[in-house]
């Protein structure tokens, strides 16, 4: 098939699958789904836009088709995502098993964890979270301290973690665990994976200053893990570990691409108005709004670029690090004119009409996107080493 008949058959599948409530902006947690085992949907046009593109592997365009995935090249990929851009549709899965633990399956995993995990993920049978920091292990993430001590076939597993995101509706957590402590502290960890349902696994979330958050903490009380779940080999897993953190901090930047799909003129004029000319009358704010989008623009250009280069093959490194420095400082810089925007009703903190406050709760909730997947500081550290090539 030619890519232009490839093109024409995107646009007639989006156009019978995807309804217009599908490409709306997302304001509700409910708005996104998540898939796993307790997932429930918003409605019957999510459900439609999720299992069309689930049955063609298109929640996974590019993953293998042995494992479920799409099979698709990447010039066909780069269409799928154009058509979808283009009428705004919203994603049909939001899942951190697509973001970070698929590619560190497709990359270390054996092929029977393969076959047992990621058709799962592309399904959307089973949502995961991320068991990385600890109360003692943030920006040091190699000092964590949850142990897994050797018992014939399987690891009991003690310890905390901290920030797991959506860890209280998980059905699974990818996580770092110390296997040996007379090591190198690096050397010692294992990347293992625990069924949150296990008899001693527990979850408390913990509150933000906008008054909600997805973060819990998570506590391992003498858990039992089979040593089958080991990813890669024992002792191994700070490798693992890292590559998965080059896709997280991707994941964290394309997120912040993905709210960008609405351009803040878009929340300009239904809030305040243009005048006569079909512009806003605030001549600083509007230009603030301009150099806004074009920043914008050239991050999500650039984004596009950096997948390119990981789509051919090539490892981008650090570039994981100016991605999500940069996508973590748009974002909070968007809130910021958001709020402008909205006036007196973007400090509201309750009632439907400014959705349960959402902007004023964004607005706080930025300020953890420079913490959290390593803060600014240890992203810009990362950059001048290792991109601009300055000493340490």
């Amino acid at each position: 098939m030619s890519l232009e008949d490839f093109r024409k058959e995107v646009i007639d599948f989006i156009e019978a699958n995807c309804a217009e409530s599908m490409r709306q902006p997302m304001v509700k947690e409910s708005d996104t789904y998540w898939g796993g085992r307790n997932a429930t949907f918003q409605n019957e046009d999510q459900e439609r836009w999720f299992t069309a593109m689930a049955e063609r592997g298109w929640t996974t365009p590019t993953w293998p088709k042995e494992y479920g995935g799409g099979g698709l090249s990447k010039a066909e990929a780069k269409i799928l995502k154009q058509e979808m851009d283009k009428r705004k549709c919203r994603p049909p899965l939001l899942s951190f098993g697509i973001w970070m633990l698929g590619p560190a399956l497709l990359q270390f995993g054996s092929e029977e964890q393969r076959q047992q995990y990621l058709p799962d993920i592309i399904q959307g049978k089973t949502r995961w979270c991320q068991g990385y920091s600890e109360p003692g292990a943030g920006s040091d993430l190699a000092g964590l301290q949850t142990s897994a001590i050797s018992d014939g076939d399987h690891y009991i597993v003690n310890g905390q973690k901290v920030w797991t995101s959506y860890g209280d509706k998980a059905d699974m957590i990818f996580a770092l665990v110390r296997t040996d402590q007379s090591v190198k502290k690096q050397m010692g960890i294992t990347f293992l994976l625990v069924d949150m349902d296990t008899e001693g696994v527990s979850t408390q979330p913990i509150k933000l200053i906008s008054g909600k958050s997805p973060f819990c903490e998570t506590f391992f009380d003498n858990v039992r893990v089979p040593k089958a779940n080991v990813i890669g080999e024992e002792n191994a897993g700070w490798t693992v570990a890292k590559y998965l953190l080059t896709h997280e901090r991707s994941a964290i930047s394309s997120a912040v691409d993905a709210d960008m799909l609405t351009p803040l003129s878009y929340y300009a004029k239904n809030s305040i108005g243009v005048d006569e000319t079909g512009v806003l009358k605030d001549s600083i704010l509007r230009s603030d709004i301009v150099e806004w989008e074009i920043d914008a623009a050239a991050f999500k250009f650039t984004l596009e670029r950096i997948n390119e280069e990981m789509k051919a093959g090539q490892a981008i490194g650090a570039k994981s690090s100016f991605m999500k420095y940069y996508g973590s400082e748009l974002n909070k810089r968007k809130y910021e004119l958001r709020l402008q925007v909205e006036g007196a009703d973007g400090l509201v903190w309750d009632g439907e009409r400014t959705n349960e406050g959402k902007v004023a709760r964004q607005f706080c909730r930025t300020k953890g996107n420079s913490i959290e997947g390593g803060t600014s500081e240890v992203q810009l550290n990362i950059i001048s080493k290792h991109i601009l090539g300055l000493p340490s």
